[in-house]
């Protein structure tokens, strides 16, 4: 399975991944954990939209957008706390 995502240069550690591809594009939905000591630098780096997407264990290189995102919780400025983050992530062609 795979287990980590790079988006410009942060990588993210996955619990879940699952890749198709929709008119000939990659799409890829992962969910990932964010703690509170991390929840600034992503959701700044989320707010850019579009990313230099890498997934190493696939070696699967490409500029893409966000399709689809969603958090369990929208305060993780809370001490010690996890919110559970999906992301889908759509290609965008060249």
């Amino acid at each position: 399975m795979v287990k980590k995502l790079i988006l410009n240069d942060t990588l993210i550690h996955l619990c879940s991944y699952e890749e198709e591809i929709v008119d000939g594009l990659y799409k890829i939905s992962v969910d990932f954990k964010v703690t509170s000591n991390d929840y600034h630098d992503i959701s700044t780096l989320l707010y850019n939209g579009t990313f230099d997407v890498k997934i190493p264990e696939r070696d699967l290189i490409f500029r893409g957008t966000i399709h689809t995102y969603s958090t369990s919780i929208t305060n993780l400025y809370i001490k010690d706390q996890i919110g559970e983050y999906k992301l889908v992530l759509m290609e965008v062609s060249q």
